[in-house]
């Protein structure tokens, strides 16, 4: 049991230099052309349940039926219990900031046009994701450091409604969709 969570918190303190190397080296550019052609989501399932609300995307910016990949973080989650979102919680961290979840594997092995960091408390394995998720474009909350996003904004966190109205108007003013 000690030494489980000794490894545990020599874990963490990897993930956190890996971060902080990832977040002081410039990004990889991600070379896409302009337009929003698929969309994924890092959300906190803990504080946001309904994560289904993001399908809507797909509507609001006339994509695929599949250009919305979807990943949910969870404190802790049970293995055996059917969740509809993919979920990764704090238990699939390895060494140097590895995430060890296949959902989380599958999900960062695509580029997409836009991420959405859907959470506003600073957590390790939320900013791991971000870092690791090669997109072009990055939007989250001004709670998180401003370093993991390119547009920040200033909405209440429950009201998913005003975020993606928000979004869309941002979207449209740098001229990545014409809705």
């Amino acid at each position: 049991m000690f030494l489980k969570a000794l490894k545990d918190k020599f874990k963490y303190k990897s993930g956190l230099k890996y971060l902080k190397q990832q977040i002081e080296s410039p990004p990889e550019a991600v070379v896409r052309k302009n337009g929003i052609t698929s969309i994924a989501v890092i959300v906190d399932l803990d504080k946001f349940d309904n994560a289904e609300l993001f399908y809507e995307f797909v509507e609001d910016f006339k994509l695929r039926p599949n250009a919305v990949k979807i990943i949910g973080y969870k404190n802790y989650y049970d293995k055996n219990s059917p969740y509809a979102t993919p979920v990764f919680s704090d238990k699939d961290l390895g060494w140097n900031g590895d995430i060890e979840n296949s959902y989380a594997l599958e999900f960062l092995s695509r580029e997409y046009d836009m991420l959405v960091n859907y959470y506003t408390q600073e957590n390790l394995m939320l900013q791991l994701m971000t870092v690791k998720t090669r997109a072009r474009i990055n939007v989250g909350f001004a709670e998180i450091d401003e370093r993991h996003n390119d547009l920040i904004l200033e909405t209440p966190y429950e009201d998913f409604k005003t975020f993606k109205k928000e979004l869309k108007k941002y979207l449209k003013v740098l001229g990545e969709i014409d809705v």
